[in-house]
């Protein structure tokens, strides 16, 4: 089951304030000072083209009689305590993806809870009546199907979808609906008369990879309604993750990968401070269209260093770097302490010579400021809005 609260901060400063019902409720930046984008945005904004990650100034002219109003994180937060103690009631196993949504395996409740549909109603009704918010709903065999059916539906959505009904309910879907598919891979499958999720699950996996080079089966099989990972409990809100956005939009590949490396080496200087490993890497990119995708692996062994994040950054983002591009982040997750390090049998002089290279780094700057030294293909920062 996957539960998402529709427009989160919005309802909740809708629940809070009875007046606001029916208007348009924009939460994000001050649309005065020009900067900054859109946290949420109500259904009745969402009509005039509002959304998250609007530009506040967009917001504001396309919405002008709408009631703008700066976040209250720990109103916010005080809420989604009480939504994740009913999901915690249901199953012990739950997987956080943000404030206001996670996955829960339902897998061995039914003694329990009973029948999956009937606990996924019942679990609607207790959200409502415990905070006075809606949440939206999706059951399915997998994670990957129950994020789509809960996106479905919204808002106000129940959406399920049965082990021998899935093909019934991805093939009609927009192929921009899967997991991965960004600007790029979308216009790419496009010109190849491939609109529809069916329309890919249709080919063979070879076709798709020889089309889609390594991401191909990933999509071929996404398209299969096929998705093993597993539910993992707190997963969704332990890593390290660093982001920037540009003050313009970027062209230049050289520049993105500058941005890529100078992340890296953020990253890498507070995993050596929490003395901490990651295995699961994810990059994070946003176009000048707003539109955000994300690419993410699990690695065999845990990495720390700059070097080690850079390299697996640039493998998964440069296949998606061609473009306007407003953010590049990178999140390391799926985290270890020292212990879980694994030396490779091979290079550990070398693997040591960058350890003890990146730890003189943080004493020269710990000594004498952030800008006292770092690497020459880091240094293109002028156009750097926040980090």
């Amino acid at each position: 089951m996957h539960i998402d609260m529709d427009a989160f901060f919005a309802a909740v400063e809708q629940l809070d304030r009875p007046d606001l019902a029916g208007k348009p409720v924009i939460v994000g930046a001050d649309p005065k000072s020009g900067r900054g984008v859109v946290s949420a945005a109500n259904y009745e904004a969402r009509k005039y083209g509002v959304h998250s990650a609007l530009p506040i100034t967009q917001a504001f002219a396309r919405c002008p009689h709408g009631v703008f109003l700066r976040p209250r994180y720990s109103r916010y937060k005080e809420i989604s305590d009480k939504v994740f103690e009913i999901f915690h009631s249901i199953s012990s196993l739950v997987e956080p993806l943000s404030i206001d949504e996670a996955f829960i395996d339902l897998t061995g409740t039914g003694r329990l809870h009973g029948d999956p549909v009937e606990l996924g109603r019942k679990t609607k009704r207790r959200i409502l009546e415990t905070t006075g918010l809606v949440a939206s709903v999706g059951i399915a065999p997998n994670k990957f199907l129950a994020k789509i059916a809960s996106d479905f539906g919204k808002p106000d959505g129940f959406v399920v979808v049965p082990e021998d009904g899935v093909q019934d309910f991805l093939d009609p879907l927009d192929i921009g609906r899967l997991w991965g598919v960004g600007p790029k891979t979308g216009k790419m499958l496009i010109d190849h008369g491939i609109r529809t999720v069916g329309d890919l699950s249709r080919m063979t996996v070879e076709s798709a990879k020889k089309l889609l080079g390594d991401h191909g089966e990933g999509l071929w099989k996404l398209a299969h309604g096929i998705d093993s990972r597993p539910v993992s409990p707190g997963s969704g809100r332990k890593g390290i993750s660093k982001e920037t956005t540009f003050r313009v939009d970027v062209t230049d590949n050289n520049r993105k990968i500058s941005t890529l490396r100078r992340l890296s080496d953020g990253l890498a200087a507070r995993m050596r401070a929490k003395k901490t490993f990651g295995r699961t890497i994810t990059v994070k990119i946003r176009y000048s269209g707003f539109i955000t995708i994300t690419r993410s692996d699990t690695l065999d062994m845990p990495i720390a260093t700059s070097d080690d994040i850079f390299r697996e950054a640039q493998r998964l983002a440069r296949p998606e770097l061609e473009g306007s591009i407003r953010l590049l982040g990178i999140r390391i997750s799926n985290l270890t302490g020292e212990e879980g390090e694994q030396l490779p049998l091979f290079g550990r002089e070398e693997r040591n010579k960058t350890k003890n290279f990146e730890r003189a780094l943080d004493d020269i700057q710990k000594r004498f400021g952030k800008d006292a030294i770092s690497r020459a293909n880091s240094l293109e920062k002028d156009d750097i809005e926040d980090d």
